[in-house]
């Protein structure tokens, strides 16, 4: 992919689009292209900037500075940041470099790296989830090539599943908890990472996966009778139509609590039926589970 909006790198970077074109106006270190309409898009060089720009200036670097620095100092002074988040917000942005670069090889180092030196859960929390949801921006939008998609989430679903093999806990939950993603619905990086999480404090998980027709999950909710029903959206397909999902889900297994967690339940604004319930961030989460 080499031809991102100006959308899409305030999503990536969360720097404005007003703040970024301001930024262009007064400096250098970025230069548009410009489609028939003279609507902007930028590189994949013109995003890693951003993404370094960005960082610095968040940790104290002033714009002016930072557009005088040759590319060796930039990379210098972002690894020189000591502050624990910026740490992480780094090797997030070294991830979506590797992506865009297609260098799977780095890609994988990088994880690789803060699993031998973290651990899977903290490398999952702290890393992989924050990651996916600022590429998950990407996915909704269709401004991420496929081969870039699929090469990251295979290396990611790897190391998820080597975690939930190797997860278990001296603590027993009599909670069940039934996980799946609605049909039209691919992206199970975000359900794994429940999965992890679950069995990591003792939770019994039947997992489903992707793309589960309603009937299918009737049919098992009957049979195994979960505590909780659990899914995780990421980047549904275009006609996915959430509030008719809803309706559904409720009307169809009214007695079974179901938690919503993803990117759709930040902007859904309506009223939820009684037996759904919205997670809206991964601390929300990682404190619902703790209390199963």
């Amino acid at each position: 992919m080499d031809a991102f909006t100006i959308k899409d790198l305030e999503n990536l970077s969360g720097i404005k689009a007003h703040t970024i074109r301001i930024w262009e106006q007064r400096y250098t270190f970025l230069n548009p292209q410009r489609t028939e309409t003279n609507i902007r898009y930028y590189n994949n060089t013109e995003l890693k900037t951003l993404l370094n720009v960005a960082l610095l200036n968040k940790y104290g670097f002033k714009i002016s500075h930072i557009d005088k620095m040759k590319p060796d100092e930039m990379r210098e002074k972002i690894l020189s940041l000591s502050q624990v988040q910026a740490q992480h917000e780094r090797i997030i942005n070294e991830l979506i470099q590797h992506m865009i670069d297609l260098d799977i090889d780095q890609f994988e180092e990088v994880l690789d790296n803060y699993i031998m030196a973290r651990g899977i859960e903290k490398t999952i929390s702290q890393i992989i989830f924050p990651f996916l949801e600022k590429i998950g921006i990407l996915w909704i939008t269709n401004h991420i090539n496929p081969a870039q998609e699929h090469l990251v989430t295979n290396i990611i679903r790897q190391k998820l599943i080597v975690g939930i093999e190797s997860a278990g806990s001296h603590l027993q939950s009599s909670n069940t908890m039934l996980l799946f993603l609605p049909e039209g619905e691919h992206h199970e990086l975000g359900l794994l990472f429940i999965y992890y999480l679950l069995k990591s404090r003792g939770v019994r998980v039947f997992y489903l996966g992707a793309n589960v027709p309603l009937k299918d999950l009737e049919y098992i909710v009957r049979v195994k009778n979960p505590s909780f029903i659990y899914t995780h959206l990421t980047s549904v397909a275009n006609n996915f139509n959430f509030e008719r999902f809803l309706q559904n889900v409720s009307s169809r297994l009214p007695n079974s609590q179901i938690i919503i967690s993803g990117r759709l339940t930040q902007q859904y604004k309506k009223k939820l039926a009684g037996n759904i319930k919205f997670k809206q961030s991964l601390q929300e989460v990682i404190e619902y589970i703790a209390t199963l």
